[in-house]
């Protein structure tokens, strides 16, 4: 079956937010308690007021893989003059779907959102695995992060 993409629902949140602890935990977070309320109230409040979007990658019924943009405003800078920000996370692919293309087409669809939301940049801190991703797409690395100007 072929994976096919669309726009995070809100019936899908559960599943996202179990995907999204696993990728914590892949990058190496510790710590040991239930994130689960915090995340559900988050994604909840931001995708009802506009400022979080996701794609994610479907197979038949199964989310494979998530993506998400969170969209801040900080006082315009010469850097961003629209003061708009994007702030990348959630890329995580499971490793059975990984090396098909799937966080490179997910990330195509948010950083759309990005452009279209009028970011001046988006910001993302890494994992080591997404480093070639995001270079590829035209993401500079700074010292702790990385970044998109549009």
């Amino acid at each position: 079956m072929a994976v096919e993409y669309r726009r995070l629902e809100e019936s899908d949140l559960e599943v996202f937010i179990e995907m999204r602890i696993h990728q914590l935990r892949e990058e190496g977070a510790q710590e040991d308690m239930d994130l689960k309320p915090a995340l559900r109230e988050y994604y909840h409040r931001h995708m009802a007021d506009g400022s979080f979007v996701s794609w994610v990658a479907v197979d038949g019924t199964q989310i494979v893989g998530t993506s998400g943009m969170s969209f801040v405003e900080k006082p315009p800078y010469f850097g961003c003059p629209s003061g708009k920000v994007g702030l990348l996370s959630s890329m995580f692919t499971w490793k059975a779907y990984r090396r098909q293309g799937i966080a490179k087409a997910l990330l195509t669809r948010v950083m759309q959102e990005a452009k279209e939301y009028g970011c001046g940049v988006v910001q993302i801190t890494p994992s080591d695995m997404g480093m070639l991703l995001y270079t590829d797409f035209g993401f500079v690395k700074h010292e702790k992060f990385m970044q998109y100007k549009f």
